[in-house]
């Protein structure tokens, strides 16, 4: 019929049945370096490897000069969608005047695409030929 347990000062311990042989061990109590199931007494150990993620790859979203388009739109443009302080904004505009083309902001593939199409959907419902283009950096 069975095992007993006994319980000593330890908090139990097995007593073991008639039929056991001499040292064995209760379920889930085997010896250190004894492992259930692995005779040779090793551990086997189960690794799984995470695939390291691509960081995403990033894009410059740039303003180009054009004629037309009033330098306080840009910098409300560059205010409005890329977070840019007055002084900051200004100085892209300036860039963009002076230079032909700069740098708003650099993002994620898809925040650069929203933010190229936000830009010129805003310049066409204000009337004013502004582009906006992103490029892989």
């Amino acid at each position: 019929m069975g095992k007993t347990l006994t319980l000593g000062s330890t908090g139990g311990e097995w007593a073991g049945a008639k039929n056991d042989p001499p040292g064995r061990e209760p379920p889930g109590r085997e010896p250190p370096g004894k492992d259930r199931g692995n005779e040779g007494g090793r551990t086997n150990i189960d690794t799984k490897t995470r695939p390291k993620t691509k960081k995403p790859s990033l894009y410059k979203v740039l303003l180009l000069n054009d004629d037309y388009t009033p330098m306080e739109f840009v910098v409300l443009v560059l205010e409005k969608y890329f977070a840019k302080g007055r002084d900051e904004a200004t100085r892209i505009m300036l860039h963009v005047h002076h230079k032909g083309v700069g740098i708003c902001g650099v993002y994620p593939y898809e925040v650069a695409e929203t933010k190229v199409t936000q830009v010129m959907d805003f310049s066409r419902q204000n009337g004013h030929p502004l582009q906006c283009t992103m490029e892989k950096e």
